[in-house]
């Protein structure tokens, strides 16, 4: 795991001594989430970044150069998820951006994504003042958990449909984005049942603000990129895939 680390805090010092640019916080801010709610999201979350360790340390022993991709999908994450896009109708309590989780989990597996996620997330919070320590375990559930299953689940489910590599990928890519916001929405959308307002409603209404500003856009963008990438790498390193359980090396040939 330190090649993991390194690869991260590397890539957090370039972006860092870049920068001239104000930072802004994402994902979901620092103190928006009571003592409750941040309870409940880490004792959510906990379990499943445990498994992506116990994942890891597996699969490095019959992986071939496991954690240097491991590491290589991490740093994109953290690039991705590193691009706020402020969302002015929800008053600073959240950003839009990319996530790369839809990526990560088709290559690595869905608990190993979180794991990743969750690295990234952290390091974000510590050092960039994005997202926050006590709203960690809420977005490891929004970005980390729902991206990461939801879109390993449509790759999976587009394979079983007979599509291409590309719209395999797609699909992994924009379904990935949808449930992180679907859960964000759902995550602050629960603080408005204790003043008496429709759950329902409030997560709706925060969903579909989501969507109509930048997210419907960066969904589909998003896809189109992991589509893109699984196909390079099936043309020219094929034998990833392979190695990771992506295709079968009965795999009919694909076209992008």
């Amino acid at each position: 795991m330190s090649r993991v680390v390194t690869v991260f805090v590397i890539i957090f010092f370039l972006l860092f001594f870049s920068s001239e640019n104000a930072v802004y916080a994402m994902h979901i801010t620092e103190g928006i989430l009571p003592p409750k709610w941040v309870i409940t999201w880490f004792a959510v979350a906990m379990p499943f970044v445990g498994i992506g360790i116990y994942n890891v340390k597996r699969k490095k022993r019959t992986v071939p150069s496991y954690l240097p991709l491991v590491g290589m999908l991490g740093a994109a994450v953290f690039v991705f998820s590193c691009f706020p896009i402020p969302v002015i109708a929800l008053n600073g309590m959240a950003t839009s951006h990319p996530c790369g989780t839809g990526m990560s989990a088709v290559l690595l597996g869905p608990f190993v994504s979180v794991l990743v996620a969750a690295i990234a997330l952290l390091i974000q919070a510590l050092f960039l003042a994005h997202g926050g320590l006590t709203t960690l375990g809420g977005n490891i559930f929004s970005m980390g958990i729902l991206g990461s299953f939801s879109g390993y689940f449509a790759f999976k489910i587009a394979q079983q449909c007979k599509l291409s590599l590309f719209w395999c990928g797609f699909l992994a890519g924009m379904i990935s984005d949808l449930f992180t916001y679907l859960g964000t929405s759902i995550e602050l959308g629960l603080l408005v049942i204790n003043k008496g307002d429709s759950f329902f409603k409030a997560t709706a209404e925060i969903f579909g603000v989501f969507m109509m500003t930048s997210q419907g856009i960066l969904c589909i963008v998003e896809g189109i990129v992991v589509g893109f990438v699984l196909v390079f790498v099936y043309k020219r390193r094929p034998g990833i895939l392979f190695a990771l359980g992506v295709m079968k090396d009965d795999t009919k040939p694909v076209q992008a």
